[in-house]
């Protein structure tokens, strides 16, 4: 169990230093991509490296999955798409929840 738990701290340190270098790059996409609101943003932005490491320490994974159906993440990886259309089409279908989720707000 104790590996299991390490993993997740590592996983979870590296989500946040993702998440936090996407935001400098580009805020608005990082949102998008992120699935997160400027609130969450902020913060994500304010911890400093021990609070990072306080967070990472949580024995829950703090990514996951951005998809609350089954349906849609096989119709990403199913996609029979050309090539050349394949992430495109995936990106829409990712897109989906964030949309969904403000028209229900």
């Amino acid at each position: 169990m104790n590996d299991i738990l390490d993993e997740i701290e590592e996983l979870n340190l590296a989500y946040l230093l993702l998440a936090q270098r996407m935001l400098h790059g580009d805020r608005t996409s990082a949102m998008f991509r992120l699935k997160i609101d400027d609130k969450m943003a902020e913060l994500l932005l304010s911890l400093n490296a021990r609070q990072l490491a306080k967070l990472a320490r949580t024995n829950q994974l703090l990514c996951h999955f951005g998809h609350d159906s089954a349906e849609r993440l096989r119709q990403v990886t199913h996609n029979q798409r050309e090539q050349g259309l394949s992430h495109f089409h995936a990106s829409l279908l990712m897109a989906c929840r964030q949309e969904e989720l403000a028209v229900g707000a």
